[in-house]
């Protein structure tokens, strides 16, 4: 004979009220099985494990039309949970980038403007990202006398905010959105680009012949770099590798700017005993490039998750003795 169980004795397995286990057999989710010669409500074991199934969907978010739906075997389990969990990673988003904000405004106090203006910028949808950064590089290359594929390539350096973001990456978000609003920033990145590319070689220099080449002598200073941290002598035959592939690219590189064949005598001669002037203006150069962007490219890695660039380049010294020792 199977065993019925009275609605209190129902209430205390599966945790449910025993007003919500009426509601359920009211709306036909979960009927009793029987009912006692005064009318009161009886449950056997499967019903009881329903009302358990039913418990956890509910404290899952599911509605009680969802809930119906399954037990009547209109949709699955898997169905269900799927859309569910959609559902749940949303919130998790939101309450992610809440969290954010919150630890931005303690960390850095702030009114309530500001509040609502960082749960905006980390709110924003992918497209309004885009945009607004697409604005960004829009208006500081604007009048900009360069090859179009330059102007292509800016616009590229954006971050790639991860689907699941730690709140670390958000609040990079926050802070690069904000920074990118600045119009003192656009203002100082638009006169750093247009003083920079004010030469009539403009063009030529931005050409993406020269751009891919200058990208190809960066990756092998970048090699010379983590030689020298590594302990790699510039008078070993590694040392001199390096320095003919980095003297072979400087003349290509030189040759594509100017037009004119570079002489690697003379290139070598350079690179091994700098001019100092020149040198201190390259230095000046890439300082105030530094001071414009590094922020700028330091949060995008942030945001993207990817290693930033190296604190510190190959150093002249090492150069310079590769450079003799060839």
């Amino acid at each position: 004979m199977t065993k019925l169980y009275p609605i209190g004795d129902v209430a205390r397995r599966t945790g449910l009220s025993v007003s919500a286990i009426r509601f359920y057999a009211d709306e036909g989710v979960v009927p009793p099985t029987s009912h006692t010669d005064g009318g009161y409500r009886l449950y056997d074991v499967e019903a009881v494990a329903r009302l358990e199934l039913v418990r956890t969907l509910r404290d899952l978010g599911a509605s009680v039309e969802d809930v119906r739906r399954l037990l009547a075997d209109e949709t699955s389990l898997h169905d269900l949970a799927s859309t569910h969990l959609v559902i749940v990673e949303r919130q998790l988003r939101h309450l992610t980038a809440r969290r954010a904000v919150l630890r931005t405004i303690v960390g850095q106090g702030g009114g309530a403007r500001q509040a609502a203006l960082m749960h905006a910028l980390v709110s924003m949808s992918d497209e309004d990202r885009e945009r607004l950064l697409d604005d960004f590089w829009d208006e500081v290359t604007d009048g900009l006398t360069v090859h179009p594929a330059f102007v292509q390539h800016l616009h590229r350096l954006r971050p790639v905010l991860p689907e699941e973001p730690e709140t670390e990456q958000l609040q990079a978000w926050i802070e690069l959105a904000d920074m990118v609003r600045d119009t003192g920033f656009r203002r100082e990145v638009r006169e750093f680009f247009h003083t920079s590319f004010a030469s009539p070689k403009a063009l030529a220099v931005t050409s993406p012949e020269v751009m891919e080449r200058v990208e190809a002598h960066r990756l092998i200073e970048v090699e010379a770099a983590d030689a020298e941290r590594a302990g790699v002598a510039p008078d070993s035959p590694r040392g001199r590798e390096i320095a003919r592939r980095m003297l072979d690219s400087l003349a290509g590189l030189t040759a594509a700017v100017t037009g004119t064949p570079a002489e690697p005598d003379e290139l070598k001669r350079d690179m091994s005993e700098p001019d100092r002037l020149v040198d201190e203006a390259a230095r000046q150069a890439v300082a105030r490039f530094g001071a414009v962007l590094d922020r700028y490219f330091a949060l995008m890695a942030t945001i993207s998750g990817t290693p930033g660039p190296a604190d510190a380049g190959v150093s002249e010294p090492w150069v310079a003795a590769a450079m003799s020792a060839i």
